[in-house]
């Protein structure tokens, strides 16, 4: 008899140890249309998101992230489900038919309220009123404070962000700007982001702000700052445009269509990444080059974390390593400390500190974001560096980059792929002791 296939629940979970609420099973998205018209002085958000997702297996009922909003229609290929219903970070769904596995369909949701950021272990993340404007963080699971979406960096998806606002005021999204149009004192602005994105590093940023377009050549480039600190601006983010020509050169081609920064009006406690686009606060901006190795960090998440992106969350130090090598390259490049020496002083640093059994390669949730996940892989790569020479080395991490582009990666994916490019029978066991061994190797 012919096996047919038993109707499947899609999980209300991407399945991922560290965010085990956030995500869903049962569906990819291949597109976000999102139309937000949002109030600043009132902090009110009305908008509808069109989503384009593909089942990946026999789907009967799938969730959606979403949180601190409320669904007001929400309908599956044109029809209103059999069944809907909202808890406090889901929507959960069961369509008038089973999706058969493989099969597009297309959610329409339209929702509203006062938006406002998801309390996480790791603070508040997502979107988050600024004293005038609005900046949105949402690693590594805010972005349902905003849209409903499947909210997991595996899951990567094209997007059109449209925001209509109050006309005084500008807003910079994600990817090219496609449109602007101005009417009864409302500026409706369109963006559209053509490479795949994690739904982490979808933004919104609204504010008071000056535009500078930086030299255009091949890639697009824009500053928006507060017009009082454009002095300090001009001064701190005038090597821009080096840091590029030297990560282009050790990384490969820039990863986006343009890359934009946003130095908000507010003191911040860290700089954000978000694709195609950096954000700073005014207290990163000094106009002293004080931020240049926060500049060559995020920058370099472009690479590193944007077009390449992790597959589930324990391996984050193939973002954070690699953004904070890029800083030890970036000093190199420009004159500054060695990347061997900046190692040399970490390494140091790292051995040091208080002895615990911090697994870099899993670090758990609550320390993902420990500073000794930065550092200590950023000294896992300078040591394969050291292994299998500059040529090798950068050689490798090019083709990384290229093979890879706008895709999902793990740990194993890059042993493989530095073992089988540099011909190095030591990658795995380099790895082995800085990532996964508590103990602190020797660089040598």
């Amino acid at each position: 008899m012919p096996h047919n296939p038993q109707p499947s629940h899609g999980s209300a979970s991407a399945g991922d140890p560290y965010l085990p609420t956030s995500g869903n099973g049962g569906y990819t998205v291949a597109h976000y249309d999102l139309e937000l018209t949002y109030r600043v002085e009132t902090n009110q958000l009305r908008a509808v998101a069109t989503i384009s997702a593909i089942a990946t297996m026999d789907l009967e009922k799938f969730s959606l992230d979403l949180a601190g909003l409320s669904v007001e229609k929400l309908t599956v290929d044109g029809d209103r489900p059999r069944k809907s219903n909202q808890a406090a970070r889901k929507i959960n769904v069961t369509p008038v038919a089973l999706i058969p596995a493989g099969d597009p369909f297309e959610i329409v949701v339209r929702y509203g309220g006062s938006p406002h950021p998801v309390r996480s272990p790791w603070g508040d993340v997502g979107w988050e009123e600024l004293a005038d404007g609005v900046i949105v963080a949402s690693q590594p699971s805010g972005a349902a404070s905003w849209f409903p979406c499947n909210d997991h960096p595996s899951s990567k998806a094209t997007y059109r962000i449209s925001v209509s606002c109050e006309a005084p005021y500008t807003v910079v999204a994600n990817g090219t700007l496609s449109g602007k149009s101005t009417r009864s004192g409302r500026t409706t602005w369109v963006y559209d982001m053509k490479q795949p994105m994690a739904t982490y590093l979808a933004t919104v940023q609204i504010g008071r702000y000056t535009k500078r377009d930086l030299h255009q050549g091949v890639l697009a480039r824009q500053l928006y700052y507060p017009p009082e600190i454009a002095g300090n601006v001009s001064t701190d983010f005038g090597r821009l445009d080096d840091m590029i020509a030297v990560f282009v050169e050790k990384f490969g081609p820039y990863p986006f269509d343009s890359y934009s920064v946003v130095v908000t009006p507010d003191e911040l406690e860290i700089p954000l990444e978000a694709q195609g686009l950096g954000i700073f606060g005014r207290n990163h901006v000094d106009g002293a080059h004080g931020s240049d190795r926060l500049i060559a960090h995020e920058l370099a998440h472009q690479w590193f974390g944007n077009s390449l992106t992790v597959e589930s969350w324990r391996d984050i130090w193939l973002h954070e390593g690699f953004a904070c090598y890029a800083e030890w390259i970036w000093s190199e490049g420009s004159g500054g400390q060695s990347a061997h020496d900046n190692a040399v002083a970490y390494r140091a640093r790292v051995k040091a500190a208080p002895k615990d059994s911090l697994i870099v390669g899993d670090p758990g949730a609550k320390d993902m974001f420990d500073d000794r996940v930065y550092k200590r892989g950023a000294l896992a790569l300078h040591a394969i560096r050291l292994s299998v020479g500059d040529t090798a080395f950068f050689a490798a991490l090019r083709a990384w980059a290229r093979v890879y582009r706008h895709g999902s990666v793990t740990t194993a994916d890059f042993v493989e792929f530095f073992s089988n490019h540099t011909g190095s029978e030591e990658i795995d066991g380099i790895v082995d002791r800085w990532i996964y061994k508590a103990a602190v190797p020797d660089l040598s």
